[in-house]
């Protein structure tokens, strides 16, 4: 079989599987006080485009609404969902306080 010319290798698919852990930033309860910032969860589910993502905590929706099941979903390419990082890098500020 012929192979495919290109000017460099292509990249491995970096993608998520369900059972991962992983960090997302988003608005989220902490210490009884709501927070923005980086929250550990759980995979749940994964299609193509999107990754839900399952918390142990209260998450809200940018518009202020409380998620009641706890599931966030997000594009598998979002700047806000990444494999959990060390403790000092996470930073967490109360929200409305510009």
């Amino acid at each position: 079989m012929a192979g495919v010319p290109y000017m460099r290798p292509p990249e491995p698919e970096k993608g998520f599987d369900v059972g991962d852990v992983v960090e997302v930033y988003c608005d989220h309860e902490k210490n009884g006080q709501r927070v923005r910032g980086w929250v550990k969860g759980i995979v749940v589910q994964v299609d193509s485009k999107m990754v839900a993502v399952q918390f142990r905590t209260n998450v809200y929706l940018t518009d202020g609404w409380m998620v009641p099941d706890h599931i966030l979903w997000f594009p598998v390419n979002s700047p806000h969902i990444r494999v959990p990082q060390k403790r000092s890098s996470s930073r967490v500020e109360p929200v409305g306080s510009n």
